[in-house]
């Protein structure tokens, strides 16, 4: 059951998402089936790629911060859909071996002008390395129910 609802949200929040290490056996297998290059899929091949290594997908990247959203914050939110994403960067390569933290920033929370018993939160969202380094952000929307009456 929902905790936290549209009103609970307010321009500058920031939400800490968790954490979690990506193995070398999971970038392979998600690239097979998704984004199957060399540098994401070989890594003796991708020691030759610009990457050096091998290097998971940037849609693996993505994966992994929702999930890391999913678990850390959405559970407890009255999320009704979401709208889309603005824009996505990869900004360094995520390693084998690499331990993942999120973060979660409140840019904007707009309620309905329908009158509809929801609003729309804009949002950052940031993925760091074990190193502090900025992996991937993220800017997207999410449709928020208001608390019940």
């Amino acid at each position: 059951m929902a905790t936290r609802f549209f009103e609970d949200y307010h321009p500058g929040d920031v939400y800490e998402l968790g954490a979690r290490e990506v193995s070398e056996a999971e970038i392979i297998a998600f690239a097979k089936s998704y984004d199957p290059q060399y540098f994401h899929t070989d890594p003796e091949a991708a020691k030759r790629s610009i990457w050096g290594g091998l290097a998971a997908s940037g849609w693996h990247t993505v994966a992994l911060f929702m999930r890391l959203l999913v678990d850390g914050h959405l559970k407890d939110v009255d999320s009704i859909a979401s709208p889309g994403v603005d824009e996505i960067r990869w900004l360094k390569p995520v390693r084998p071996g690499d331990r993942l933290s999120a973060r979660l920033t409140v840019l904007e929370a707009t309620p309905s002008k329908s009158g509809a018993r929801r609003g729309l939160i804009r949002t950052l969202g940031e993925l760091f390395n074990q190193k502090g380094e900025l992996v991937m952000t993220l800017q997207a929307m999410n449709l928020i129910g208001t608390r019940p009456a």
